[in-house]
């Protein structure tokens, strides 16, 4: 009886091995529900309130900086919406105004990359609520070769670049790069 549980137990360690299945790691999801943090190539639409002249739509550029009138380079990348609103108001208020209400929206979020089995490869605009089915839709649909209950995600957290297996019905994150690969029958 033993030995027909060790048995079983090393065939399915061994099934697991060979499937190449890489189960994503926690923080993969968990990013899902914490607010989300600006990065390069978002568009962001600064509002000053009462200030029309610095009210315009800025890119966070590949260091994380945004050029900010008055004020020069400002830090955005990893910080939230309200974060970088807290930040352009007080070095606002160092010399230049006396209580400036500053609000940051997304304007155009990161793009996602779709590559692999699919009929167009390339990059798309990201959506709000976007799953990786209405990303593979978006590009094409899946080829006649393409493994179609699942993806691999290459997914950027906090700098640290993780990558996992998901069904297609999971949420995407803007940024995203998206791998369908090819099935075996």
């Amino acid at each position: 009886m033993l030995a027909r549980v060790f048995w079983a137990f090393a065939l399915c360690t061994i099934l697991t091995a060979c499937s190449g299945y890489r189960q994503p790691p926690t923080a993969f999801h968990e990013v899902l529900t914490q607010p989300y943090r600006l990065d390069s190539s978002d568009r962001l639409r600064i509002l000053v309130f009462g200030q029309d002249d610095l009210s315009n739509t800025y890119t966070i550029d590949q260091a994380g900086y945004i050029s900010f009138p008055l004020i020069g380079n400002v830090a955005a990348r990893g910080k939230t919406q309200q974060e970088l609103a807290h930040e352009i108001a007080r070095k606002l208020r160092q010399g230049f105004l006396r209580a400036p209400d500053v609000s940051v929206e997304v304007n155009t979020y990161r793009p996602i990359f779709v590559m692999g089995e699919v009929q167009n490869a390339g990059q798309y605009n990201y959506v709000p609520g976007m799953t990786v089915q209405n990303a593979i839709a978006t590009a094409g649909g899946f080829s006649s070769r393409a493994q179609q209950a699942d993806v691999d995600i290459t997914r950027q957290i906090n700098g640290e670049i993780l990558n996992g297996r998901v069904p297609i019905s999971d949420p995407l994150r803007p940024g995203d790069t998206i791998y369908v690969r090819e099935r075996f029958f």
